[in-house]
């Protein structure tokens, strides 16, 4: 079952930290302000868990596996995600070094 906002709001509830209406405007502002320095095209890092990177792809050739036709893929940028060492081990149950 996958991780969702509303999910965090109940955890944060549940562990007593904050209210539903507290927790949900945190997650939201949160969430909020990644998506805003992602836009800016600046790198998040939070350490212990991982780093977002805004990545420029150039324009490239391409082809339709439907029809087989060459075409042209557009350049954008993409979001990608480095999981910190931290994270790396906790997924695959290695011991901690802290």
């Amino acid at each position: 079952m996958p991780l969702t906002k509303a999910s965090l709001v109940q955890v944060l509830f549940e562990k007593e930290i904050l209210s539903k209406a507290e927790a949900a405007k945190v997650v939201d502002a949160v969430f909020r302000i990644i998506k805003q320095t992602l836009a800016e095209k600046e790198d998040v890092l939070i350490s212990g868990f991982g780093k977002w990177l805004v990545k420029t792809k150039k324009e490239r050739r391409g082809r339709n596996p439907q029809t087989g036709q060459d075409l042209t893929i557009d350049a954008r940028r993409v979001v990608t995600f480095r999981a910190s060492g931290v994270l790396r081990r906790l997924i695959n149950q290695e011991p901690s070094s802290r």
